[in-house]
């Protein structure tokens, strides 16, 4: 039989207490994650984070993310300029190896995976 993993309710799941953002670019910023599953060899991990207004870097030299957002505003800018405003149904596939900062414009929600 093969499993199956249902995730309901996510926009209302409590991530629980906010914690400051190590990668933060503005002081005071934190977030908060959970992971929904994780896969037996643990390369591939789904799961919830948050997070509040501030700018952060980001690099995803080591894992490729896919992002689904489910509230908030942000403004994605890759190393090369390139800039993104990304919302609640929008979602963004960050390959392995892409570099840039967000800056969190509204308190934001989103569905993560990320691949190593």
């Amino acid at each position: 039989m093969i499993d199956l993993s249902v995730f309901t309710g996510l926009a209302g799941i409590d991530l629980g207490t906010l914690a400051d953002k190590p990668t933060t670019l503005t002081p005071g910023q934190q977030e908060a994650a959970t992971s929904l599953w994780t896969s037996p060899d643990g390369a591939l991990d789904i799961g919830l984070w948050e997070c509040s207004p501030g700018r952060f870097t980001a690099d995803r030299s080591n894992a490729a993310e896919f992002c689904y957002f489910l509230q908030g505003k942000i403004v994605m800018t890759h190393v090369d300029g390139t800039k993104k405003t990304l919302g609640p149904g929008d979602a963004v596939m960050l390959p392995r190896g892409w570099k840039g900062t967000w800056e969190i414009l509204e308190h934001t929600r989103k569905i993560y995976v990320f691949q190593s």
